[in-house]
C-alpha cells in the first residue's frame, strides 16, 4: 500500500509565526542522530526514522540504530525555528520540489501515517526511492497496522503497504492481503 505525499509548496505571505509544517531537512553524511540530539536540546519538533537492530561482533552483541532514510531528518518548525535549523553546521538545506526554491512543505497527516507505519509494523519497513504505479487504495483491517491506508503493491512477488512521500520516494512494508479492505481503485490520482 502506498500512500502519497502531496506536497504543498505555497506559503501564503502574511503566514504566522506559530504556524508549524513539517519540511524535510537534508544533513551531511552520518550527522542525523548528532542534529537530532542538538533539535531536541534546542526544543525543535522532529523525527527521524531509525530502526533499532542487534548486531554483533566476535566479542560482544549491541543494540544500534540505523537511520532508515540517510542524510535526512524531518522537523515540525515554524518560520523563526526553520532558519534555526538552517544555521546548525550539518544542516545543509531543506528539500524543495523541482524547479521550486521554497522548502517543500509535507502535510501532518501524510506524516501521521508515515509515523504510525514506523512505530507499529511488525515486518521491517523499507524505503524506496524509485516511484511505484498507483493500484488499489486501501484500509488495514488486522493487525498492528488496523486504520492504515495506502496503496497494496507487490514487490519481488510480495504484497506491501507502501506509504508514498512526493520526491522522497516510498515507505513499505510486507502485510498479508488477507488484513486489507480495497477502498477504491485509483484512476490515475495520487492517493491524500
Amino acid at each position: 500500500m502506498c500512500l502519497f505525499f502531496n506536497v504543498i509548496t505555497v506559503q501564503p505571505k502574511n503566514e504566522k509565526v506559530n504556524n508549524k509544517h513539517w519540511l524535510a531537512a537534508y544533513v551531511k553524511m552520518h550527522h542525523e542522530k548528532k542534529i537530532r540530539d542538538l533539535l531536541t536540546s534546542m526544543g525543535i519538533e522532529h523525527f527521524l526514522p531509525v530502526k533499532r537492530e542487534l548486531h554483533q561482533w566476535s566479542d560482544r552483541k549491541k543494540q544500534v540504530e540505523r537511520v532508515l532514510i540517510p542524510m535526512m531528518i524531518f522537523v515540525r518548525v515554524n518560520n523563526v525555528e526553520k532558519m534555526s535549523v538552517l544555521s546548525l553546521p550539518a544542516v545543509l538545506r531543506y528539500m524543495a520540489l523541482r524547479g521550486e526554491h521554497r522548502p517543500a512543505i509535507i502535510p501532518d497527516k501524510q506524516m501521521d501515517r508515515f509515523r504510525f507505519m514506523l512505530d507499529h509494523a511488525d515486518d521491517d519497513v523499507t524505503f524506496r526511492m524509485e516511484v511505484l504505479n498507483p493500484g488499489d487504495k486501501i484500509r488495514v483491517i488486522k493487525g498492528s497496522l488496523t486504520g492504515l491506508e495506502g496503496e497494496l503493491v507487490t514487490i519481488d512477488g510480495q504484497s506491501s503497504i507502501a506509504v508514498r512521500i512526493d520526491a522522497l520516494g516510498c515507505a513499505l512494508v510486507r502485510i498479508d492481503p488477507a488484513y486489507v479492505e480495497v477502498m477504491k481503485k485509483l484512476h490515475n490520482e495520487q492517493l491524500t
